[in-house]
């Protein structure tokens, strides 16, 4: 790989560290010890599989970047390059000022998100413990994930770009941040419209009065400010704002590409085209009907249910959905992993939502079925029955006080 990549990649470990010392998460000798091993072990796996290619890479990410280098790197961005946002042809216009080889450079953007990730879950898992080992736990799992892994290290996907953005944003707003979490949800959309499965959930924080309305005008000047500077190089402004829109024919026509939804289920549709828009529907219904619980319970909408809220949202929106890839349950991934260390009752949510997503990505990586979808769409079926109790519980527990300080000890005379 060459000593520049080693560098960034000893580098980004050091990240991790420095991530976690600040977090105060490495107070103790015995955390530092592990907290090193484990990183030096996630590093050095990712390491090992990053001169690993897939067709995505050959057949796409490289190609753009091409683009770039011989089209006048960033004032190419006036051109309309690739199917991804903005934000993310930034990197790869940057990337084709380097000389390293950009399949390394492409895996490093997205190590670097997955430490975000790691962090941000782990500090939204803040919320509901203070246990220094579970939140150490959480940061861990969520970096040694198998679809976080595959999808960075392997793929040399960006999913953990926005992922994290989310996580990060559905903790500023708990933690009394909404300003700054609209702006991470803004950016989270900037990188990819996936962000939309969970967007809903702002809503619920603004029944909760977590966010006031005029935070939501951050999100538009957020995405706006994003993109301004490829319209400032040439690009049309409104062509640039509503990139999404002239995009979703490309996600394609068929009601399923290798994902655990509903319509793993079947075989073959007589009319697709109903067939479709019965899916579309269904996920409009099923997100208005989660709306509609919050909003006339919203004088119980705790932490707990807000979370609640966001796994039904990152789980059913996807699963009710036609046309989805199998990438597209990655927020899923690591929302039910996130409530699996704040309740241990939701703990096999986690490992029902990965074996889900992971028959998708067998299905990419080797080219082949390690078992019918369907059984992915069963596993996310559990899921969705698992949050909806989990969130009915929480909407009925008491909510006075919650995640509020530990008492202090008097102090004697």
């Amino acid at each position: 790989m060459g000593f520049a990549v080693y560098l960034l990649l000893a580098l980004e470990a050091l990240f991790a560290l420095l991530l976690l010392k600040w977090s105060g998460c490495l107070q103790k000798k015995g955390g530092w010890i592990v907290s090193v091993l484990l990183v030096l072990l996630a590093f050095a796996a990712r390491a090992y599989v990053f001169d690993y290619e897939t067709l995505d890479y050959r057949d796409f990410l490289t190609k753009w970047v091409d683009f770039f280098r011989t089209n006048g790197h960033f004032a190419a961005l006036r051109h309309s390059v690739g199917n991804y946002n903005i934000p993310y042809l930034y990197f790869l216009a940057l990337f084709s000022l380097s000389s390293v080889k950009d399949l390394y450079l492409i895996k490093l953007l997205s190590t670097f998100f997955d430490l975000v990730l790691a962090w941000s879950s782990m500090m939204l898992l803040g919320r509901f413990t203070r246990r220094v080992g579970v939140r150490l736990a959480c940061f861990f799992t969520v970096l040694f994930l198998p679809t976080v892994f595959l999808n960075s290290a392997v793929w040399a996907q960006c999913d953990s770009t926005y992922a994290a953005m989310l996580v990060l944003s559905l903790y500023l707003a708990l933690d009394g941040k909404p300003s700054l979490s609209m702006l991470c949800a803004a950016v989270a959309f900037g990188f990819k419209l996936q962000a939309v499965f969970v967007l809903p959930v702002f809503a619920v924080l603004w029944m909760a009065k977590k966010i006031k309305w005029y935070h939501f005008l951050f999100f538009p000047a957020g995405y706006i400010a994003l993109v301004l500077p490829a319209v400032l190089l040439g690009r049309p402004f409104w062509d640039t704002l509503t990139l999404y829109f002239s995009q979703t024919g490309s996600i394609g026509t068929a009601l399923n590409y290798n994902s655990s939804s509903v319509f793993a289920f079947f075989r073959s549709v007589q009319d697709p085209a109903l067939a479709s828009k019965a899916g579309i529907i269904g996920a409009f219904v099923y997100m208005l009907a989660i709306l509609l619980v919050c909003f006339f319970n919203r004088s119980r909408l705790g932490d707990r249910a807000i979370l609640g809220a966001a796994v039904l949202f990152a789980v059913g929106i996807p699963f009710l959905l036609p046309h989805m890839h199998d990438r597209y349950f990655y927020c899923a991934d690591i929302l039910t992993l996130v409530l699996a260390f704040a309740s241990w009752r939701c703990a096999l949510a986690a490992p029902l939502t990965q074996f889900a997503s992971l028959l998708g990505y067998h299905a990419y990586l080797k080219m082949r079925f390690l078992l019918p979808m369907r059984y992915g769409a069963m596993a996310l079926l559990a899921v969705l029955l698992i949050a909806v109790i989990y969130f009915a519980f929480s909407l009925f527990e008491e909510t006075e006080g919650e995640n509020a300080p530990p008492p202090q000890k008097k102090k004697t005379a």
